[in-house]
């Protein structure tokens, strides 16, 4: 088994590169399969959760060729299947991209429900109503998903929830409808306007992409193209926080700062600097951290993927801050973790009350997901002593050599091999 172990009290000083994004990525990837051509995406992260995607489209019968670590070449021509099993993708939740990708282009999928991070219900019903608005039919048993279509029509789809999810899939499958298709109260993440961009790359005809309605002309094929993924908001942020929980001064680099503002502006209320540039931001971090408030949102608010980052850091600022989080019910997970290195976190509903300005101390700690595993690396990088990380597989699933980049930063961190 492998651990993370962190001796703590580092400051981080220096730059690092943020590599492309995995919420995109693992889109974009399925993505590719609603194409009659080849593809080239770069800027691909170096992640797990990319490696298992790549796997599930050879499976179907596509080749798939990295010609270096971050750039994958991707032929769809003599596509072979539209069945992907459980054991498969069992573990990550991006799965669900594959039924849109399949049920647009060849009007049938088979995908197993999907696994991925366990931080509450994250239902899948937005997308099967998408599919079945475009004249698709669901069935589901066993824990397998199959949709199928005689065609798909464009309709007016109005989603419940901004789900990101959702927008992704029905847009990719729509691609493929007769006619036009609207999605209304759609998603607005970076990564959303990224999977659009790269279609319309590929021929298709979105429009919207960014703002709640999202209008996609159905078109009867796609060719192929090449593609460079956007910089990893969450990878950013994540860096970001290090920072400023070490009293740090760092450029996080290869990014689009504007996808940043919420966070960046949560960090200046807690006392940091932030230096913007044209593709970086320089984070300076306060010896005195001020509390602040933060509410999860959709884009452009302050990212569910950023909370439990987030809630390491008002550890360390003095008074009490409140985080609530708005997106996912169960998210709270790692707050039992948080309080064996000595944070004083309590949680009501929704809702975390952190007193800040306690002195974190080293303890063995466990990953309960992959963002509640970064906030404990974190946390173990202002602790005194050593904090022992398990569960880091679930690291590996969204950042691409953690441990080397914070080395490099001067972090005192490194992964370890125990005999179970």
């Amino acid at each position: 088994m492998e651990y993370i172990t962190i001796n703590g009290g580092k400051r981080l000083q220096g730059t690092v590169q943020i590599n492309g994004a995995k919420n995109a990525a693992v889109a974009i990837i399925p993505a590719a399969i609603a194409s009659a051509g080849v593809c080239v995406i770069d800027n691909l992260p170096a992640i797990r959760d990319v490696h298992v995607l790549v796997g599930a489209l050879r499976k179907l019968g596509l080749s798939c060729q990295f010609t270096d670590e971050h750039t994958i070449k991707i032929d769809s021509r003599d596509i072979s299947g539209s069945a992907i099993t459980y054991d498969q993708v069992k573990d990550m939740r991006a799965s669900y991209y594959l039924l849109g990708a399949l049920l647009g282009r060849f009007k049938r999928a088979e995908v197993p429900l999907p696994g991925g991070c366990n931080f509450g219900l994250r239902p899948i019903d937005l997308h099967m109503k998408g599919f079945e608005a475009l004249g698709a039919k669901i069935q589901i048993e066993h824990g397998m998903v199959t949709a199928t279509a005689d065609k798909l029509v464009g309709a007016n789809i109005y989603l419940d929830v901004s789900s990101v999810g959702a927008t992704i899939n029905v847009m990719i499958a729509a691609v493929y409808a007769e006619g036009i298709t609207q999605i209304e109260n759609a998603a607005k993440e970076p990564h959303v306007v990224d999977t659009a961009n790269f279609l319309n790359k590929l021929g298709a005809k979105i429009k919207g992409a960014g703002t709640d309605i999202i209008r996609i002309t159905g078109v009867e094929s796609l060719n192929g193209g090449e593609y460079s993924v956007i910089p990893d908001q969450i990878e950013a942020g994540t860096y970001m926080i290090a920072a400023a929980i070490t009293g740090g001064d760092v450029v996080v680099s290869n990014i689009i700062p504007k996808h940043m503002d919420s966070l960046s502006a949560k960090l200046t209320e807690m006392g940091c600097r932030i230096i913007e540039g044209d593709d970086y931001i320089r984070v300076i971090g306060s010896p005195n951290l001020q509390n602040c408030n933060v509410k999860t949102m959709f884009y452009p608010g302050f990212p569910t993927d950023l909370h439990p980052q987030m809630t390491a850091l008002l550890c360390k600022a003095q008074g009490t801050s409140l985080l609530t989080e708005a997106v996912f019910e169960h998210r709270f997970q790692y707050v039992k973790e948080l309080l064996r290195l000595g944070a004083n976190v309590k949680v009501e509903g929704r809702v975390a009350i952190i007193e800040g300005g306690t002195i974190l101390t080293g303890a063995q700690v466990m990953a309960t997901d992959l963002r509640a595993g970064a906030a404990l690396v974190i946390a173990g990088l202002a602790a005194q002593g050593q904090t022992t990380i398990g569960n880091v597989k679930y690291l590996d699933r969204g950042y691409e050599r953690f441990e080397d980049k914070l080395t490099a930063l001067g972090a005192d961190i490194s992964r370890i091999q125990v005999d179970e």
